[in-house]
């Protein structure tokens, strides 16, 4: 199956290409800031909790103590689960978005999750640019362990795009699964250790969000720009696990409902 899946992928390589530099074109159209805008919304959140937050959670970083410590904590965070967000918020609706596209042109399907990783990607990588660009200037840029940034986003990536392509599938025949999921991801955010370090919050409670499996991986990033430290690859084995099984439900559903999908279109 992933054989012929890579076939088809390769095959259609230019229209995979042409969809994600036209939806990025599309996006920017008739704006005088263009792909700024962004890099706004990111940097905006950021300005708000760093002046919010800075004072109270500077002395709360273990080991750490300086103005912008915490600055580069909330980047590592926000930045990364902000490419996780678009990518499983776009994934909901990818179907219901191309419905016409799917029933006029002959083209293999699993092509739309794929422009929508790559189209986040191509976001993601202007925003990570600027941060690099911080980075530098504050003296900041970690040194050889960036060399584990790629293997953190691609078990990202795949976590997220195998929960994106079922969610996608389903919301296709349930339309209340996007409503649900919205919600669910504002709480998911919240959940997560982004604003705040694990270590403040009471025993019990760390036990509970550790559960998340996104708690591994954000404390890998904050981690590797704030202290310059190797992720601990054992603890983020389960995500990766839960992404395989994930992209591998998330197939076996597509292909089993695919004719019904376009019909439900």
């Amino acid at each position: 199956m992933l054989l012929v899946v890579s076939r088809s992928v390769w095959a259609y390589r230019g229209f995979i290409v042409g969809s994600v530099k036209r939806e990025f074109q599309a996006r920017y159209r008739n704006s005088m800031l263009g792909a700024l805008w962004t890099v706004l919304n990111p940097l905006a959140m950021i300005l708000v909790y760093t002046v919010i937050f800075s004072q109270v959670m500077r002395a709360r970083l273990p080991g750490v103590d300086d103005g912008l410590a915490y600055s580069v904590f909330l980047c590592a965070g926000l930045l990364t689960w902000g490419l996780f967000g678009e990518i499983v918020s776009r994934s909901l609706t990818m179907f219901l978005d191309n419905a016409n596209l799917l029933k006029k042109l002959s083209f293999p399907r699993i092509c739309l999750p794929l422009i929508v990783v790559l189209s986040a990607c191509a976001n993601f990588a202007i925003i990570l640019a600027i941060f690099f660009g911080f980075l530098l200037i504050t003296d900041r840029l970690p040194g050889v362990v960036l060399i584990a940034l790629p293997a953190l986003l691609a078990i990202q990536l795949m976590f997220a795009a195998g929960m994106g392509m079922v969610l996608g599938i389903l919301n296709v025949f349930f339309r209340d699964v996007g409503q649900f999921f919205g919600i669910a991801l504002q709480f998911w955010f919240w959940l997560t250790p982004i604003v705040y370090p694990l270590s403040i919050l009471p025993p019990a409670i760390q036990r509970v969000v550790e559960l998340n499996p996104m708690t591994s991986l954000m404390h890998a990033y904050q981690e590797l720009f704030l202290r310059g430290a190797w992720p601990a690859w054992g603890s983020l084995i389960p995500l990766a696990l839960l992404g395989l099984l994930l992209c591998f439900c998330g197939m076996a559903l597509f292909r089993a409902r695919v004719g019904e999908m376009v019909d439900e279109l």
